[in-house]
């Protein structure tokens, strides 16, 4: 049986590796495969991957290009999910700011730098032509659990995350949200260290076969949406838009998509240069 650790953040968009590990699906492939759940993000999995604590991660796009270009030793072997994410920009309830543009110059609360926390309020500030120099601040409060306790205290002003997964914060009035901040590419994808790659690949093709097996009917579980909202603590209606806007993938991402993300990050100085996409891909 071989062994092999996967990362996630503890989302609803992970739903499908739970239901495949619950059914032991991996063990029919002669494969025993462990989830463990990163609550600090991409930013933590990037560290984990770097580190080989895990094998492989779901992690989103734009993080783990950029970490690769700085170093880290995996390649993307497909998109999980296809849609853009939409994140929310949040405030403390008890916080005099009211419109995005009331953040200019404050500090944006990230889980930690380069994280998908980090990046996006670089994506945030360009799309208000903002000054990357002297209106983005950063304060580290390292996963949600982090800004919940320090937004309140005057620790960051505003942060970003996953729309849904913060909606019961802006419910219970924890958070306010004052804006969205969609990602221009597909949102997540399934990395693997170059390592495994090269040891251990027709173990990760069966890996990918049973979870694209899976995600490619999922939407059509019975009672999906209610098993989402009570997993997840998350009301119905919310779940169902949720699952309107979301398209899981059983591709690799396109040379296009991968040209646009460097694109982006060079032109927000998030890295020094591109590199050609065989560094950043694997082809199954």
């Amino acid at each position: 049986m071989k062994k092999f650790t996967i990362g996630g953040v503890p989302e609803h968009f992970n739903l499908p590796w739970y239901v495949t590990l619950k059914n032991k699906d991996y063990t029919s492939e002669g494969i025993n495969l462990r989830w463990k759940d990163f609550h600090g993000g991409t930013g933590a999995m990037c560290k984990a991957l770097r580190n080989k604590e895990i094998d492989m991660a779901v992690i989103l796009s734009e993080g783990i290009i950029r970490d690769i270009i700085k170093g880290n030793e995996c390649k993307i072997v497909q998109v999980f999910i296809k849609t853009p994410l939409l994140w929310g920009i949040h405030v403390a309830s008890n916080s005099n700011y009211r419109a995005i543009e009331d953040l200019k110059g404050t500090k944006a609360a990230i889980s930690r730098f380069g994280s998908g926390s980090h990046l996006m309020a670089y994506i945030n500030a360009e799309n208000h032509q903002w000054n990357q120099e002297k209106d983005l601040n950063f304060e580290v409060i390292k996963n949600l659990n982090g800004a919940l306790e320090g937004l309140p205290k005057g620790i960051g002003d505003y942060f970003m995350w996953e729309k849904f997964t913060t909606k019961p914060y802006v419910d219970n009035g924890t958070f306010r949200i004052i804006g969205e901040c969609p990602t221009p590419w597909p949102c997540f994808v399934i990395a693997v260290r170059n390592e495994v790659l090269e040891n251990e690949e027709e173990c990760i093709k069966s890996i990918l076969e049973v979870i694209n097996k899976t995600t490619s009917g999922f939407k059509t579980t019975l009672e999906l949406d209610q098993i989402i909202s009570k997993r997840y603590d998350q009301k119905l209606e919310d779940v169902q838009h949720w699952l309107s806007l979301t398209e899981w993938s059983q591709e690799q991402i396109s040379e296009i998509e991968i040209e646009k993300i460097q694109e982006k990050l060079l032109k927000l100085e998030l890295i020094d240069a591109k590199v050609l996409t065989d560094k950043l891909l694997h082809l199954l």
